[in-house]
């Protein structure tokens, strides 16, 4: 059986990686802080009881399905205030040559992408792709079937390919 963690030794060495899911699912850095503390603030209401039952290895499923869980109730409750733009503006500064502006200017553009996805669907991308969840488990998380994942993967990749068009390629090229 595994020493029992405390709560701020599992905040501080979860806390980067919640607020990269809670980053790529939202698109926005200031809401994906807001979603890790709501978050770490359900898990600390609710620590007790999940050492009691020595829940130590599902704990952060349980976390990352209350950050999904968060996340879509945001979404449902706030009016949009952004404004949706149809082309992203010229960088300011020039590439520096090395090849890491390209990377960089890679990720935002996937970041962007995601951003055009219902919540759901980029839920559920995120989960499978990025966290590497198996069907049946982001079919837990978010509450569906397998076959309804399936289903929000298939749409959702579709779109993300029809959105980066060319790009797309240079993603996955070392």
């Amino acid at each position: 059986m595994q020493e029992a963690l405390s709560f701020e030794e599992f905040a501080s060495s979860r806390a980067r990686r919640l607020f990269q899911v809670a980053y790529l699912m939202c698109g926005d850095w200031h809401q994906a802080q807001d979603l890790v503390q709501t978050t770490l603030a359900k898990l600390f209401a609710v620590w007790g009881r999940l050492q009691r039952e020595d829940r130590v290895l599902e704990i952060d499923a349980y976390a990352r399905k209350a950050l999904l869980r968060t996340y879509l109730s945001h979404r449902r409750l706030r009016r949009s205030g952004e404004l949706v733009v149809e082309t992203v503006p010229d960088r300011l500064s020039g590439d520096d040559g090395d090849g890491h502006e390209r990377g960089t200017e890679l990720r935002l553009t996937l970041v962007a992408a995601l951003r055009v996805l219902p919540p759901r669907n980029r839920a559920a991308v995120v989960l499978r792709y990025l966290e590497d969840y198996s069907i049946e488990a982001v079919a837990e998380t978010l509450g569906c079937s397998a076959s309804a994942v399936k289903s929000l993967n298939t749409r959702s990749l579709a779109r993300l390919r029809e959105l980066l068009g060319e790009d797309r390629e240079l993603l996955f090229r070392n």
